[in-house]
């Protein structure tokens, strides 16, 4: 198993929360404060999502008990206000318990030091989507690359063969415990539209061919989620592979899409299949394609509905 290296997040620890403002100045620590929430603001482009659910419920109930045990982490900004960097869930909790202000921490630093912070605080969560991974990861990359003086670069190879950031991708590597190749991979997830990103998040789409979906255009993501919802299916790696392919040689099509998403799969749940280009002929014009399996489950129930009047009728005579 592959070792991961510590990182020093500089956070708040537990000996650190007992100290009066006289201690933690001798010991060079930044003072804690109560920041009124209604001057916080969030951090820009933050890619990790505050859920409310059950373990939502849970911090609201330690810190109506308890309180703060840990510190928020905010950033001064130039017009007054202050940029939450770490403890947004922490935040969110305070609100709705309630509070009108939080415990916080307020430090100098720059927007890259401030995204570096922010990633590898977030990052020791026990549960990440990959949506979350995927945009942290780019957003920390791009900072260290500025921060060495390195151009930044949008066009991420997922083999992770960038010339340009090799070094920076192999601290981060080591930082991160993911291989150089697997991060470059999560980055390349954002160029997937938001939608079937929510499917990779929701584990409908695997990771893998997820990254070769990504290399599909916008508009041919878009075409593949109207077919993956008409099917009620997702592409394995084999299809995925397979779109890209025809993608990359300008042939990507909605047939084509239907032809390799209506390929059988093992596992695949047992389902009907209908040519859409044969059920096309009796549905009219103005249906568009996304709505064809609602009106053919529609057309189904009026259908039913007519045989049991039929029925009915035969048995009264």
């Amino acid at each position: 198993m592959k070792s991961v290296q510590k990182i020093d997040l500089g956070l708040t620890g537990y000996d650190e929360l007992f100290m009066n403002d006289a201690e933690r100045k001798e010991n060079k620590l930044p003072r804690i404060y109560d920041i009124p929430l209604s001057e916080i603001d969030d951090f820009p482009d933050h890619p990790f999502k505050v859920k409310l659910d059950e373990d939502m419920d849970q911090l609201v109930q330690s810190i109506k008990e308890r309180g703060i045990i840990t510190p928020v982490t905010l950033r001064p900004k130039e017009d007054g206000r202050y940029e939450i960097v770490s403890g947004h869930r922490r935040r969110k909790a305070c609100e709705l318990a309630g509070f009108d202000t939080v415990k916080a921490e307020v430090r100098e630093m720059t927007r890259d030091e401030a995204i570096i912070l922010m990633v590898e605080s977030n990052l020791q969560r026990s549960v990440i989507l990959p949506s979350e991974k995927a945009f942290s990861y780019k957003m920390r990359l791009e900072a260290m690359k500025r921060q060495a003086g390195r151009p930044a670069q949008d066009n991420y190879s997922p083999l992770g063969n960038n010339s340009f950031g090799t070094k920076s991708s192999d601290e981060m590597a080591a930082e991160v415990g993911e291989s150089k190749n697997t991060i470059f991979r999560y980055i390349h997830l954002t160029e997937l539209i938001p939608e079937l990103l929510d499917l990779v998040d929701e584990g409908r789409i695997a990771f893998r061919p997820a990254v070769e979906l990504s290399y599909l255009q916008k508009e041919e993501q878009s075409a593949l989620l109207e077919q993956i919802a008409y099917v009620d299916a997702t592409p394995s790696l084999a299809q995925a592979i397979k779109l890209k392919r025809f993608s990359q040689d300008g042939k990507l099509n909605n047939e084509v899409i239907e032809s390799i998403m209506s390929e059988e799969k093992p596992n695949q749940r047992e389902k009907i299949n209908i040519k859409y280009a044969e059920a096309r002929r009796f549905i009219p014009a103005s249906v568009p394609y996304e709505k064809t399996g609602e009106y053919i489950l529609k057309a189904l129930e009026y259908y039913h509905r007519y045989q049991e009047r039929q029925k009915s009728r035969n048995d009264a005579r």
